[in-house]
């Protein structure tokens, strides 16, 4: 089978279902936003293992299971941005509960809490940047934080499964608070803005 069908030429996609709709449809937004992220995603597991192969090189030794562990867990946020997609590329109204999603909101508040107690106390805005895999998680929550809008976008005219709103609240939290946790065990200071908002 070939990979092109020349079916979206001209600016058309599919549905899960069948239902063709404009490639710019609100519906096809948030599932390509949601996807878009899980790139990202990609991404930053694979700056982990470049970090891993230079220590090795470096000192002889990794931060392998810190990084592991990190990396396992990213990889279930991958698939489960999947079970999201397909929740919000489907054509119809009935939406039907995703426990899984649930699961992984407590899983992701347990990590938050993780990385946060392991790290000094923010006092102040950060600027993104730093070591690459803590730049990288930022555009993972900016990106997380455009997908969570779209989805709000949508749900005004589609029903959308419940769970999936605290999951990207939390998740783009998850990778703020990973981006200052790969920085700071990565020896790099964090850069702050002094000025508060006002």
């Amino acid at each position: 089978m070939k990979l092109y069908t020349k079916t979206g030429d001209n600016g058309m996609t599919s549905l899960c279902g069948g239902k063709r709709v404009s490639k710019d449809d609100i519906q096809v937004e948030a599932y390509g936003t949601v996807d878009e992220l899980n790139a990202h995603i990609g991404v930053l597991k694979s700056l982990l293992l470049q970090s891993q192969i230079s220590d090795n090189l470096k000192e002889g030794h990794t931060s392998q299971n810190m990084n592991l562990s990190i990396d396992s867990f990213l990889e279930e946020l991958q698939n489960e941005l999947f079970v999201v997609g397909g929740a919000l590329a489907k054509e119809s109204s009935i939406t039907s509960k995703l426990p899984s999603v649930s699961a992984l909101v407590v899983q992701l508040e347990h990590q938050i809490d993780g990385l946060t107690a392991a790290i000094p106390a923010q006092h102040n805005f950060i600027y993104p940047g730093g070591c690459l895999m803590s730049a990288q998680c930022h555009v993972c929550r900016t990106v997380c934080r455009r997908a969570e809008r779209r989805i709000i976008t949508l749900s005004k005219v589609a029903q959308i499964p419940e769970e999936i709103f605290p999951f990207m609240n939390r998740l783009s939290d998850y990778f703020f608070i990973l981006s200052r946790y790969l920085n700071i065990k990565s020896d790099n200071s964090e850069k702050t803005w002094e000025n508060a908002c006002r």
